[in-house]
C-alpha cells in the first residue's frame, strides 16, 4: 500500500514578519518546525504501514510538503521519524498561495504518486483553517474523513474509522483512496531512532517545480488564490480599564453595583 503524509514547515516563533507588497508570511530564515499536528499524521501514517507489514503486506509511506528550500529540514525530520521517502515543493510559483491554491498544488503532486491513504494533521498552526486536507480530497476526487481519533481497521478497499466531533464520536465505513485528517488524540508522536536519524542524513530529496506538476501557474501561489489578504497589522494594545483592592465582600458588592449601572444584571 502507498501512504502519503502532507506536512507544513511552520514558524516556530511568534515573532513573524509579513511581506507588505503581498501581505503574506516570509518564511525564509524563520526559525521553524514541522506543524505540530502534521506529526500525529505522520505518526499513525508510520503505524498503519508498520501493521501492514508485519501481516506481510508490502507499504510505504512518503511525506509530501510545500515550501521554501528551508523546508527540506522538516522533511528529513520527517524520514528520521518513520517516512521512508520525501519530496518537497518548492517554486516561486507557489508563493503566496491561499488554502484554495495550497490544496491544489499538493493534490497535483499526490496525482502523480497515486497513494490510497492520504494523512494530513487537522490544521496548522500558523493558519488554523483546517481546510487543506478536506481541500486535497476534493482536488483529487478522493473520498475523505476529517477529526479522525482512531483507525479501527484497514481492508483492501475501505478503511474504518472513529471520527471525533463536538458532542463525542462517529465511526465509519469510508472507501479507498482517501484523505484522513487527524486530530491529536490518535496516538502519541515517536522521538527519531539513531537508524531514522541516519536514513534522514542520507536520503536524497527530490524539489518539484510547477513545471514538474503539469499544473497551469494561474491557479498556483498567489494568482491562483481566491481569497487575498489586503491588509495585515497587529491590534491596538488596550488602554483604561480599572483595579479594585480590597476583601472579596467589599469587591464584590462593588462589582455587584457595576453590573447594576451597566444594566448587566
Amino acid at each position: 500500500m502507498k501512504i502519503c503524509v502532507c506536512i507544513k514547515q511552520v514558524p516556530a516563533t511568534t515573532e513573524v514578519k509579513f511581506d507588505p507588497a503581498t501581505n503574506t508570511l516570509i518564511r525564509e530564515g524563520v526559525d521553524s518546525q514541522i506543524n505540530p499536528f502534521d506529526l500525529y499524521a505522520l505518526e499513525e501514517a508510520v503505524r498503519v504501514k508498520e501493521r501492514l507489514q508485519k501481516e506481510g503486506q508490502e507499504a510505504t509511506v512518503t511525506v509530501v510538503c510545500m515550501g521554501p528550500p528551508q523546508a527540506e529540514a522538516a522533511l528529513r525530520e520527517a524520514i528520521s521519524l518513520g517516512g521512508d521517502d520525501a519530496i518537497l515543493l518548492s517554486d516561486r510559483a507557489f508563493r503566496g498561495a491561499d488554502t484554495w491554491a495550497t490544496s491544489f498544488a499538493l493534490a497535483q503532486a499526490l496525482l502523480k504518486l497515486q497513494p490510497e491513504v492520504v494523512f494530513c494533521g487537522m490544521q496548522a498552526i500558523d493558519g488554523d483553517t483546517g481546510q487543506v486536507g478536506p481541500g486535497i480530497a476534493t482536488h483529487m476526487d478522493y473520498a475523505q474523513a476529517p477529526y479522525v481519533a482512531e483507525i479501527e481497521g484497514l481492508e483492501r478497499r475501505k478503511i474504518l474509522v472513529k471520527r471525533l466531533l463536538e458532542n463525542g464520536y462517529e465511526r465509519c465505513s469510508v472507501r479507498l483512496p482517501v484523505v484522513l485528517t487527524v486530530v491529536k488524540e490518535i496516538n502519541e508522536p515517536r522521538t527519531p531512532s539513531l537508524r531514522g536519524k541516519m536514513n534522514a542524513k542520507k536520503a536524497k530529496i527530490p524539489v518539484w517545480t510547477a513545471a514538474d506538476l503539469g499544473a497551469p501557474e494561474e491557479k498556483l501561489g498567489l494568482q491562483g488564490s481566491p481569497t487575498q489578504v489586503v491588509k495585515v497589522f497587529s491590534p491596538p494594545h488596550r488602554e483604561g480599564g480599572q483595579k479594585w483592592a480590597g476583601d472579596a465582600d467589599e469587591l464584590s458588592g462593588k462589582l455587584a453595583g457595576l453590573l447594576k449601572e451597566l444594566e448587566i444584571v
